[in-house]
């Protein structure tokens, strides 16, 4: 599969305590992305954040929260990409999605 250069980033903000047919919403993301033959996709967990609600999640051990910051990053094409976010758009009942610009450097798997 190759990419053109001028690709977008997609992020989509949600909790880690977020389910979806019984699996963390994030996994189930990552693999409907790849099921979608997407280009890749990448979960970061955040140490802290606050979202619509401003109340603070974080990971410092005195006030240790259940729900961390997820981050889903998938980058693929616009076209792609909006088609993933038309069918997952309302599995995600809290968070954010943003889809911005991405210049594509290179998109290459390890030799096997």
């Amino acid at each position: 599969m190759t990419l053109p250069e001028e690709g977008r980033l997609l992020r989509i903000f949600i909790g880690e305590s977020d389910k979806h047919d019984g699996r963390p919403l994030y996994e189930w993301l990552v693999l409907h992305a790849r099921a979608r033959g997407l280009a890749g996709a990448t979960v970061l967990r955040g140490m802290m954040g606050f979202g619509p609600g401003s109340r603070i999640y974080t990971a410092k051990i005195l006030r240790l929260s259940e729900d961390l910051p997820i981050v889903v990053e998938i980058v693929d094409t616009q076209e792609k990409l909006e088609a993933f976010l038309a069918e997952v758009d309302e599995l995600i009942h809290e968070g954010m999605a943003t889809l911005e610009k991405a210049q594509v450097r290179f998109y290459r798997a390890r030799r096997p």
